[in-house]
Order: C-alpha cells, then structure tokens, then sequence
C-alpha cells in the first residue's frame, strides 16, 4: 500500500483529486462512495472542473453501495445523496451514474445484477472509499468474507449509530444494505481509501499495520494491487511507521505520479 499522510482535511482532498483527476482525464470507470469524508474531494473536483481542468463527460461511475428499502427519491438514499453532493454538479450523463436497486423485493438478485453491470463496464477503474470506526469500508461490516462479491450485508449496530447523525433517529436506519462486495473491490483497478480526523485512527492502523483479518474488514486492502490510502495527521496518529511512509512519499521518484502510475 502508498501511504500519503497529509495534514489535514483539504491537503487530503487536493491529493485525493489529483489521483482521482488522472483517471477522468483517460474517461474512467469511477467508483464512488458517499460519507462525509468524501465531501471535501468532491468539492475539490467540483472546483476543478468549473475552472476547466477536469472533463467527467467521458466517465461511468458507480456507487459503492446503497441501503436496502430506501427509494431512490429518499433524501438519504446514496442514489440521491450522490447526484446532490457530486455527480449533478459535474458534466457526466446521470445514466451513467449506477446504483444497486435497493427496492427489489428480490434484493439479492440485484445484488447479482450490479455485480454483472460492473463488469460488462469493463470493471472499476479508481474505487474511491472511506473507513468506518469499526474497519469496514462500503457496508463490508466486521466478519465479511474477504473475497466476497456484491451482496446484501447486515449493518453492524455500530454503523447505525455512526450513521444514525444523517436520520431523525437511530431507528430511522436501515438494517441492511446492498454493498460491494470485499472481492468486488479487490478487482478494482486502484484502490483509494481516505481517512480524517482522531476517530478513524485506530481503524487505520488496524487497516494498515494490522493482521488481514475478517474482523477489520479494510485490512483487505493488504491484499489489492494498488491501494492508496491518504490520511491526515489525526487519522494518522496510531501508525508505527508513519515516518516511513513519510519517507517513501517524499523519496517518490520523479516519472511517478502521486497515483503510483508513471508520468506520461
């Protein structure tokens, strides 16, 4: 894994829009998710678009996951949250924009279905991600199989309460959710995960420097091709080895982009 520490919020975001900038410039397949840690790289790529340096007309993206039971008009579906915060700000065609069908009285077969539309795209190029306090990224809660595919997965009580701020109350949050699988998201071609803030430092070092394990489900980035994950000072608090990463960030050669590609 390219561990980027930076020190705060927005130099997390600029980072995380110059890699995710290089795959829209080539019309990528993009992988979206939703939280508030992406918020800051959302509006970071919004800017950069108006200011004509980022051209989405040529992308496809697809959300990370969706809770299940939620319509697509629901203020809190991520099919509504992902058009509100990002994609209706940027000049990509909304039927390009994917989401799992979570109104499916046959929710595993759309799980099935989102899977396939997944490949048929020619898979995900650059999969953006967050980490949740207790390690999972998309709804892959603690216990999930490492090579798992699109599925329907039961939200941990601890992601109803960290979710429970976006509700009126906590029993306003879904129970379950159609995800991305962790096998999904290893097929990805670049994995980018971003962490911010004290609370998410101990899932990072668990994810990082930790054992691949099932019980801190991001540790499966371990096993990607080409994972990037950019964390600020806070999230980065736990690490035994931050000063190596530092090293290798700044010890980065020149015919190497920040995405971990080559220059052209």
């Amino acid at each position: 894994m390219d561990i980027l520490i930076r020190a705060g919020v927005d130099d997390v975001a600029r980072t995380a829009a110059d890699i995710i900038g290089s795959y829209v410039k080539d019309g990528a397949v993009i992988g979206l998710a939703t939280g508030s840690t992406p918020l800051a790289t959302y509006r970071e790529l919004i800017a950069r678009q108006e200011a004509g340096a980022l051209d989405f007309s040529g992308c496809t993206a697809f959300c990370l996951d969706e809770y299940l039971g939620l319509p697509p008009e629901h203020v809190q579906s991520y099919h509504h949250t992902i058009r509100t915060e990002f994609t209706s700000h940027i000049n990509i065609a909304d039927r390009n924009v994917h989401s799992p069908d979570a109104m499916d009285p046959r929710p595993w077969e759309a799980a099935q279905r989102y899977e396939q539309a997944i490949a048929d795209a020619g898979g995900i190029d650059v999969q953006l991600l967050g980490v949740g306090t207790n390690g999972h990224i998309g709804f892959n809660e603690p216990a999930s199989a490492l090579n798992a595919l699109t599925r329907v997965e039961t939200l941990h009580p601890q992601t109803v309460v960290d979710n429970a701020r976006f509700f009126d109350s906590p029993d306003e949050v879904p129970t379950h959710a159609i995800t991305q699988g962790l096998g999904t998201i290893l097929r990805s071609g670049h994995a980018l995960l971003l962490a911010t803030g004290a609370g998410k430092a101990d899932a990072v070092a668990k994810m990082v420097e930790g054992p691949l394990s099932a019980s801190c489900p991001a540790s499966v980035l371990q096993l990607h091709r080409h994972a990037t994950i950019i964390v600020d000072e806070a999230a980065a608090a736990g690490l035994k080895d931050a000063e190596y990463y530092r090293h290798m960030d700044a010890a980065r050669p020149e015919w190497m982009g920040v995405d971990g590609r080559p220059r052209a």
